[in-house]
């Protein structure tokens, strides 16, 4: 009776301890919508986007025209921010939502992961973006 008692009580603290089954933000993502201050906009389908957060905690990307890249860090559902550096070329076309995707990237932000959808939202809950894992 001890030795099953143990045996189950092993099982349970295994179970607490391995954080269960929970999904990371580590991986390829496509920009679906940005959202800022005066904006919402649905990402042109036809522009290749692609945000990556490595494993390493580096994250890098390209959202229509100017590559970028930094670091970052999770701590539960909030995201940390080191200074993100970017390409600065001019693509009417794609410059606000390329402005609105950077400003969500700086410092500190939250995020909620509902399956295959990521959506990220600055601090001061002005802008955010919608991610969708490749």
């Amino acid at each position: 009776m001890k030795k099953a008692i143990l045996i189950l009580l092993a099982a349970f603290v295994l179970a607490a301890c391995s954080g269960g089954s929970s999904a990371s933000i580590q991986g390829d993502w496509n920009l679906v919508s940005v959202s800022g201050p005066a904006a919402q906009l649905t990402v042109d389908p036809q522009v290749e986007t692609l945000i990556t957060f490595g494993a390493d905690g580096k994250l890098s990307g390209n959202v229509g025209c100017n590559s970028f890249g930094g670091d970052y860090t999770v701590d539960g559902n909030a995201l940390t921010f080191g200074p993100v550096a970017s390409t600065l070329m001019f693509c009417q076309e794609t410059a606000e939502q390329e402005a609105i995707t950077l400003a969500v990237f700086q410092e500190k932000a939250t995020f909620v992961l509902d399956g295959d959808t990521l959506t990220i939202t600055s601090a001061d809950g002005a802008s955010s973006i919608a991610l969708e894992r490749k």
